[in-house]
């Protein structure tokens, strides 16, 4: 396998780790980036973008990064709520008031970002066509009745946390979420990541793979419910990848999801996304425990994943959000590093997929 691009020698483990996951773990394509401080230390490519046809993995490919999405959508979250136009505490109908049916007129912005808001799915799984038109989608999430207290527990709203935390957006700056990103954050920041795809992007796009059956049936019930139909065929669609679904299709290179965090934990360019008090804000712990959705230990902050639900291997201060997939994207401020894994081949597993682990615990080795 040849493996394209450049590492810094101090970060040669990471190249070989990156190696092993195509020799070892049967990575089809896939892409790892590293940055220390303001600057990329691994930038790595390799394999099939498209295995029937024998596209090669580009540096400029991209791919469906399934729930690594999750922290791109709390990123513009906390870009608003650093510009004053969003409370944390304040009622999700506050900023949007048809939400409040359904007892919900005192549920709060942070217990969604935290996942503690009650409504990981719909009663009803949502036909893929409301899905990509939003409005009947969303129309749904504000009539539904939550499954538990708002705010008493917590479980991975694998879809819903996107169309909730999209809608605020919408409501509030009368852009979407997608557009609000790029035009105040990637276009910033110089970020090859989208939520709805241009089409003029299409042809970069990696097709991806699923995981095997037997894998899958080995998730729990809810989280298949939970991800409301989403499959990796619908995933694939062209209108789907054009569509903005801020949970679960965002689009973009591994560069792009380490630089997006290297630029939340320090400067880049001599700027940085989020203030350090409004990133330290989102990175408190507000659940910590079992999952009503998982079935599993499960630690978050406001939007962003912390350890262990970053994998094991990750240092005690990261903060960032894993897909399904096996695509991860962190940043550790007290390592100064950024990191992004971004491959085309789904793992099995919902949390520590073994490609990832071996990556994250190769730069720790570097540190």
């Amino acid at each position: 396998m040849k493996i394209n691009g450049s590492f810094d020698s101090r970060f040669g483990a990471v190249a070989g780790a990156f190696e092993r996951n195509f020799a070892e773990r049967a990575e089809v394509g896939a892409a790892v980036c590293v940055y220390s401080g303001d600057r990329p230390v691994v930038d790595l490519w390799a394999g099939l973008a498209d295995r029937e046809s024998g596209r090669a993995w580009q540096r400029d490919t991209m791919v469906v990064t399934s729930s690594t999405t999750k922290g791109f959508t709390a990123t513009v979250a906390h870009l608003l709520v650093e510009r004053g136009l969003l409370d944390l505490d304040a009622p999700v109908a506050s900023y949007w008031p048809e939400f409040a049916a359904g007892g919900k007129q005192d549920l709060l912005v942070r217990w969604v970002l935290s996942h503690r808001a009650g409504i990981p799915f719909l009663d009803q799984t949502p036909p893929l066509s409301d899905i990509l038109a939003w409005a009947p989608v969303v129309t749904a999430v504000a009539s539904q009745r939550p499954l538990w207290a708002p705010g008493s527990a917590h479980g991975y709203h694998a879809q819903t946390f996107g169309w909730i935390i999209g809608e605020i957006v919408r409501r509030i700056t009368g852009r979407t979420i997608g557009r609000f990103y790029a035009d105040e954050i990637a276009s910033r920041f110089g970020l090859d990541f989208w939520i709805g795809l241009p089409p003029r992007h299409r042809d970069r796009v990696a097709t991806l793979y699923p995981p095997s059956p037997a894998a899958v049936s080995r998730w729990p019930a809810t989280m298949l419910r939970a991800l409301g139909g989403w499959t990796t065929r619908q995933m694939n669609l062209p209108e789907a990848q054009a569509a903005e679904i801020p949970s679960s299709n965002g689009i973009g290179t591994a560069h792009a999801i380490a630089r997006h965090y290297a630029a939340l934990s320090g400067e880049v360019g001599g700027a940085r996304i989020l203030a350090p008090r409004t990133l330290a804000s989102a990175c408190e712990i507000q659940a910590d425990g079992p999952d009503q959705v998982l079935g599993a230990h499960t630690r978050c902050g406001l939007g962003f994943a912390l350890p262990p639900s970053l994998g094991v291997a990750s240092g005690p201060r990261s903060f960032g959000h894993p897909g399904s997939g096996g695509s991860l994207g962190f940043a550790d401020p007290e390592a100064g590093v950024a990191f992004g894994y971004a491959p085309n081949q789904m793992g099995g597993v919902v949390l520590g997929d073994p490609r990832t682990t071996s990556l994250v615990e190769a730069l720790y080795q570097c540190l």
